[in-house]
């Protein structure tokens, strides 16, 4: 392959192949001869090939590096056969005439393609958090040198300290002048990097250009802790009876998982330990329970619980049976399908036999509801606005402790106001004024869990006090209000009183008029004393 390489024809040529330049001058007609040479940097030319254009006879310079691969044509086209790195050079050719001698030099570059790419030294396993030597990629006999990159599901890794760590190596053969390109990879995996796969690229340049050659994939087992135990039991169905055989399995997520657990069965003192399967052959009655199994280590565990059905037929006479509920007889057996935390209390079973005075019998059920906190929130502004109530109210059991904090202070409220605990139920509120828009935040725990719920609240506005004349607010209305209605009602008295004035002093102006008129024409004592009392009377 020809090309132009620093203003020079470059002929490409590849490793092992034969090397063809052609001398690319007109030949004269008076040519005698034509000769190639090659040159190199500060020695002196190398005469490798001769051919007389009048007898036709070819010779070949006693060069040992090109003995017996050389072959010059008729055109003066020199050929190289097995073309090695040494082939490098600068090769000219001569046409020389008995007046002149004509040159044309060509440059000769020789590529060599490196083998695939091969990661070896594979580690046996990765392990989570542990940075370990994956693998080495090799790509050898190359010309020029090739670079490699490492990939994870075809993405570029790219060094990272502590996580990915990256060392490139490069090697010559001083014989053939081939390059031997070496990387190894350190990887600290996570759990996602199982299966992943990893590969390796060598980047090369050959005749028409850059080239790229990609390994086969590796695939490495990730090893990582247990972070989750289960226990199952096997076969599975709906319901077990007395008689029927089980077996408990425990498994861990781990990889590789645990090989070896304890089981913990009711009945039994101590833990057993088994591998990750533990039978149960003819269960009885009193094999209900919980049933557990943890790691060796007991740092993780998972429990189940098993109920072993049974019938028993026994002929006695016909009972009684009902039920209570805190001393209250209810009208049927006790069935749950969603449980409510009203349903939670003392069940008492009575039993008696009719036919037998005073046989009773009777056995108490306390059922307890629990639940995680739930929290609804809720503000109500005062009459006046001069503060707002914050209620959190909270639905759990256990009962939950209630917490208040305000953002951006921190601070926990401990002045909070709560209602009695009824049914699970119950509500914690505080009363705010607050001078600027602030969150508040309940926080309802108990044994199940912790539930977090927050309100914004808007600032109170207070009206302004330095310029009473100018208010205009309800209040100042009520207060104008209730002064008009005083000044009504004072004026009204007085009016009153001023007509009861006119109305006494006309009537004690008659009265004295009669009085006298009695007591001339009369004389009568006691009858004025009785007209005297009769006018108090009227005033009064």
């Amino acid at each position: 392959m020809l090309s132009v390489w620093l203003g020079l024809y470059t002929v490409n040529a590849v490793y092992g192949d034969t090397i063809i330049m052609p001398c690319r001058l007109d030949v004269p007609n008076d040519l005698m001869f034509g000769k190639w040479k090659y040159e190199m940097a500060n020695d002196a030319p190398v005469f490798i090939a001769f051919r007389s254009s009048t007898k036709k006879n070819v010779q070949y310079d006693d060069v040992t590096e090109y003995k017996n691969r050389l072959s010059l044509s008729e055109n003066y086209t020199l050929s190289i056969k097995n073309a090695r790195i040494g082939d490098e050079k600068r090769f000219v050719c001569m046409l020389v005439t008995e007046d002149n001698v004509f040159e044309e030099p060509t440059i000769v570059k020789v590529f060599k393609q490196p083998s695939q790419p091969e990661i070896v030294n594979r580690a046996k396993f990765l392990e989570t958090e542990l940075l370990t030597m994956l693998g080495e990629c090799i790509a050898r006999d190359s010309y020029p040198e090739g670079n490699l990159t490492w990939y994870k599901n075809e993405k570029v890794l790219q060094p990272v300290e502590g996580a990915v760590v990256i060392n490139l190596q490069t090697d010559v053969d001083k014989a053939s002048g081939l390059y031997t390109m070496r990387s190894s990879l350190k990887f600290m995996p996570t759990k996602e990097d199982a299966n992943a796969q990893f590969t390796c690229t060598v980047t090369y340049y050959g005749p028409s250009g850059q080239e790229i050659i990609r390994s086969k994939p590796a695939v490495f087992d990730v090893y990582y802790p247990t972070e989750k135990v289960t226990i199952e039991v096997l076969p599975k169905r709906s319901t077990i009876k007395e008689g029927d055989n089980i077996t408990l399995k425990c498994l861990g997520n781990g990889n590789p998982p645990p090989q070896e657990f304890l089981f913990y069965i009711p009945g039994e003192p101590e833990a057993i330990r088994s591998s990750s399967v533990y039978a149960l052959t003819d269960v009885r009655r009193n094999a209900t329970g919980e049933y557990k199994c943890s790691l060796v280590n007991k740092s993780l565990m998972d429990s189940t619980n098993i109920t072993v059905h049974y019938l028993d037929l026994l002929l006695i006479p016909n009972a009684t049976v009902f039920w209570r509920k805190d001393n209250t007889r209810m009208r049927s057996t006790p069935s749950f399908s969603s449980l409510q935390y009203q349903d939670a209390g003392n069940y008492i079973c009575e039993t008696t036999l009719q036919e037998v005075e005073g046989l009773k019998k009777s056995q108490t059920l306390t059922l307890i509801v629990e639940g995680k906190p739930q929290i609804k929130m809720t503000k109500k502004t005062s009459t006046d606005g001069s503060f707002k109530t914050i209620a959190c109210l909270v639905e759990g059991f256990p009962k939950p402790a209630v917490q208040w904090i305000v953002t951006g202070s921190g601070s926990v409220i401990n002045k909070t106001e709560e209602t009695k605990y009824v049914n699970g139920r119950f509500s914690s509120k505080i009363i705010i004024a607050p001078e600027e828009n602030v969150t508040l935040t309940c926080i309802a725990e108990n044994q199940l869990e912790r539930t977090v719920t927050s309100l914004n609240v808007s600032a109170i506005s207070i009206p302004e006090s330095d310029e009473p004349d100018e208010r205009t607010d309800d209040n100042t209305e009520k207060v104008n209000d209730q002064a008009k209605l005083i000044v009504g009602i004072v004026v009204g008295l007085l009016l009153a009183a001023l007509v009861a004035g006119i109305v006494y002093w006309l009537y004690m102006k008659k009265s004295k008029t009669a009085s006298k008129h009695v007591d001339k024409d009369l004389g009568n004592t006691e009858e004025n004393k009785k007209l005297e009392e009769n006018n108090h009377k009227s005033e009064a």
